[in-house]
């Protein structure tokens, strides 16, 4: 690229500066990045060039690779308050210069992985572009010239370029694109050819409508067809491109499911009698190829050899293809025959597959750091027959049960009895893992199956669960106690009450096992007190105020571990201890409790004052938590504490999102409490913890508010400046619903402790009706009119509403009941078959439109809304489809 005009003192200072942020010098990495910085901000583009040439005339493959992926960071880099976007600081005449230096290293850059960077830098350069209204056209017909190119690596890069950057041939005539990422999903040289352009058919079908799609269906043929011919060691990067297709567009594979059917077994079950392999082939409307198996065999050379561990990728490969298109189109697979039993037997004989000299280990580990867990079962070879009389069998079939049980729910209540007959017996097992897996059951059934199984076989399952309790395997009797909480989370308090005293006096034996022996060297694994704890927490808000014969025996322990668990391994051991006790203040109540509430609320508020330890990520959630357990122990003795908790509670409430931006080569280490999403070629982590945080803090506020009432009065008017907000913090919808909540509790405490102004009135009603105009959602949509009728009847009904507020909610209702009635119209117009499959989620959306409308329709009435709003809700539910008919047509049928 001698063309570009770069004075060779800039090349020289860009080759200077450049090796100095590669050296493992962090002063001297520091320097040079604070020189970029400052090079950048006084002469953007000549730089900008500099490092782009410098990328194409380096002479090692470290050097390009790293200017490559540098010029993609500066480029993109998030504008700022101060800063704006890098590439919109450039003119027209220098953005062509740069795309014609990318452009001749993506075509002439020797080394593959040093050209990969290249693609990466030149989508992401065409879809920033594309986003301004700045197509690259030279990039359109370069790209589609390299498809053809005798060189692989070139054709390589084609495709990739496709596949980053879909939008780039969208506006190409169909039998062209079709044509092209057919030739490269028929590459005769190269496997990476044909992954590639796999990746970009999936981007471009991703990419279009459904009228697009179907003129682009014939390229399913070839994708799918990629599929046979592969050795097992290139499979599974395959099967999960494809996977991405069936996650998203899954009604794509419909007419294919016959083939996928007779090959995907052969991935993911043993084979006993392979026979003569089936032949599935399927014409092509093109008339070019057909979905053929089996794959045609290779010529000459012996039988690759699997490498171990290949099979299982392969089988886990094709096993979440399978799974995947069953979550996405459960419709469209339920009557196929077959395809259920490959999944569920695929499962069932992985599950089976537990190594017999684990067990050892495994009862010795603590749960969160059990060493056997990188050994357990994905493999998916043995057939159930083989294991017929082995633990592992019972042990697959227990866990079978309760991984199911959520999803037949119907069927399984019907044949509850005899599956409660089957598993109980488990209990008393010879092997641990099975009584383990007996606990897990259990504690499933009573969570998927909730109130049914506690109201009908309580008497079944505490005979079976209470002994194990004793079980002499701290694995199994802490998982007793897990599945205790299962079941007290559904059973009402008269049903728990007879059997309160045996599960309070052996958890308190797993508490504090040397008491009855007099034995203090007995002590319990700390999972275990971590875990008993937790139950006795569960078991005492069930079974509320008879749980105070317990108090006495219980309380002092919790207040010693909040005392004297101070160290690191101790951590989660403390934030259990509080909430406990908390809880179990609750359920005694204020007189109970009141004797040692001071105690334990000195011991919150040092724990609260204590330095703070930066790995410690449970104890400020856990002491908000715990601080409003108090609160509703006490009532109104509460208030002189709030000088304490409100400060750290407001101050997570009013936190901001926490957010990083990588780049896709960036590598960034996995933290707890984050998530990461890709989003315009750049992967976001977000902080969930934190948001979880902040939902937390407003639903500790209601609790706060709703319980103190007028003596939260002081408060009201800061609480509320973070509540009206709230509304529309659409990152977290936890937090939207506890703002909704708050906001009339907040209303009530300051009309009642005189600090309510008409202000705080308005604004609260200015929000509210902004907010409902421009809901999109409508479950929220629904809250937002129940917290707006909520708040006027606390202020003393609609004689109190100012008329320009009740104009603004009536044009703001008028919005959403004819967006509601385009959603509705719209739906009616699908195909019948389409809304016949989608039944399930079709009703739910309906439902959770209904309850808006029903909202809605209060707050009209309400205010005295005009008439033709009442008409307009009635119009609007007619539309609604009436999906219970082909339900019964179904149930009919079957």
């Amino acid at each position: 690229m001698a063309d570009v005009l770069v004075p060779a003192e800039i090349t020289q200072e860009v080759t200077q500066i450049l090796s100095n942020l590669v050296l493992g010098d962090n002063e001297i990495r520091s320097s040079a990045e604070k020189a970029v910085n400052d090079r950048l901000e006084h002469s953007p583009e000549l730089y900008v060039l500099a490092i782009a040439q410098f990328a194409t005339s380096a002479d090692t493959e470290l050097m390009r690779s790293f200017s490559l992926v540098l010029l993609r960071r500066l480029l993109f880099r998030p504008p700022s308050l101060n800063r704006i976007a890098l590439y919109d600081q450039l003119s027209a005449p220098v953005i062509a210069t740069l795309e014609r230096i990318l452009l001749h290293s993506l075509r002439n850059e020797p080394a593959p992985v040093v050209r990969h960077k290249t693609v990466d830098t030149v989508t992401d350069l065409a879809n920033y572009s594309m986003k301004r209204g700045r197509p690259w056209h030279a990039l359109q017909s370069q790209s589609f010239a390299m498809t053809d190119d005798p060189d692989v690596n070139t054709r390589e890069a084609a495709y990739r370029v496709f596949a980053a950057c879909p939008n780039l041939i969208m506006d190409l005539h169909t039998d062209a694109i079709l044509n092209s990422l057919q030739n490269g999903l028929q590459d005769q040289q190269s496997t990476e050819v044909r992954l590639a352009s796999l990746r970009a058919s999936v981007a471009f079908l991703s990419a279009l409508d459904l009228s697009q799609q179907a003129q682009a269906l014939a390229l399913l043929y070839p994708m799918l067809n990629t599929l046979p011919a592969l050795p097992h060691a290139k499979l599974p990067p395959f099967l999960a491109v494809i996977t991405e297709l069936a996650a998203s567009h899954p009604h794509l594979f419909r007419p294919h499911i016959p083939a996928l059917l007779a090959f995907l077994p052969s991935l993911l079950l043993p084979v006993v009698d392979a026979g003569p392999t089936p032949t599935v082939a399927r014409p092509n409307p093109s008339g070019t190829s057909s979905f053929t198996f089996p794959p045609v065999p290779t010529s000459g050379g012996a039988e690759e050899k699997p490498v171990p561990g290949e099979e299982d990728e392969v089988r886990k490969g094709a096993l979440e293809f399978m799974t995947t298109l069953s979550e996405a189109k459960p419709s469209m697979l339920r009557g196929v025959e077959g395809w259920v039993n490959i999944v569920v037997r695929g499962c069932l004989e992985g599950m089976g597959e537990i190594p017999e000299d684990d067990t050892e280990t495994w009862l010795e580990a603590d749960p969160a750091e059990d060493p056997t867990d990188d050994a357990y079962p994905h493999t998916y070879e043995q057939s159930l027959d083989r294991v017929a009389h082995d633990w592992r069998l019972r042990h697959a079939g227990l866990m079978a049960i309760a991984s199911i049980a959520e999803g037949t729910s119907k069927v399984m209540q019907q044949e509850l009895g005899k599956i409660i007959e089957l598993v109980t017996p488990m209990f008393k097992d010879p092997h641990p893992r099975v009584r383990h897996a007996a606990c897990q059951c259990i504690g499933q059934l009573c969570t998927d199956l909730e109130e049914v199984v506690q109201e009908k076989y309580h008497e079944q399952i505490f005979a079976a669960l209470i002994p194990t309790l004793e079980a002499p395997e701290a694995r199994v009797h802490a998982h007793a106690a897990a599945a205790l909480i299962n079941f007290c989370e559904g059973v009402e308090r008269d049903t728990l009450i007879p059997y309160l005293d045996p599960i309070v006096d052996r958890l308190l034996k797993l508490l504090n096992p040397g008491a009855a022996t007099g034995d203090a060297s007995r002590a319990p694994k700390r999972y275990v007190q971590e875990q008993v704890i937790t139950t006795l927490a569960m078991v005492a808000d069930a079974s509320e105020a008879t749980f105070a014969k317990h108090y006495s025996s219980i309380m002092p322990l919790l207040l010693n571990v909040m005392q004297n668990a101070n160290g690191p391994e101790y951590r989660k051991l403390r934030v259990k201890a509080m909430e406990c006790a908390g809880l179990i203040a609750i359920a005694v109540g204020r007189d109970v409790f009141r004797p040692d509430s001071r105690t334990f609320v000195e011991l919150l508020m040092r724990i609260q004052n204590s330095p703070v330890d930066p790995n410690d990520t449970m104890l400020g959630h856990s002491l908000i938590a715990t601080w409003a357990k108090v609160c509703q122990a006490l009532g109104e003795e509460f208030e002189p504490y709030l000088p304490v908790v409100m400060p750290p509670l407001l101050r997570v409430a009013s936190s901001k999102a926490d957010i990083s931006i990588y780049d896709d080569d960036e590598e960034h280490e996995d933290r707890d409490g984050w998530e990461s999403i890709s989003m315009d070629g750049r992967q976001v982590g977000v902080k969930t913890s934190a948001l979880e945080d902040k939902c937390q803090a407003f639903e500790t506020l209601l609790i706060h508010a709703s319980t103190l009432n007028a003596r939260f009065g002081p408060y009201v008017a800061q609480v509320l400046e973070l509540a009206l907000p709230g509304l529309r913090f659409y990152i977290h919808e936890g937090v939207q619903e506890a703002c909704a909540m708050l906001v009339p509790v907040l209303i009530s405490c300051g009309k009642n402790s005189g600090t309510l102004t008409n202000h705080m009135v308005s604004a609260t009603f200015s929000q509210l009706i902004n907010c409902i105009g421009s809901e999109s959602d409508s479950s929220f949509l629904a809250s937002l009119y129940k917290c707006f009728l909520d708040t006027l009847l606390v202020i003393g009904g609609p004689g109190a509403l100012a008329p320009e507020l009740r104009a603004g909610l009536v044009e703001a209702s008028k919005r959403q009941l004819n967006a509601l009635a385009e959603k509705r119209k719209a739906r009616a117009a699908r195909p019948a078959h389409e809304l016949r499959e989608e039944r399930e989620d079709l009703a739910l959306i309906q439902e959770m439109e209904d309850f808006a409308v029903e909202e809605l329709a209060k707050a009209l009435r309400a205010v005295d809304a005009p008439p033709e709003l009442t008409i307009a809700v009635s119009s609007l539910r007619q539309l609604a489809l009436n999906l219970e008919e082909w339900e019964s047509e179904d149930e009919g049928g079957s």
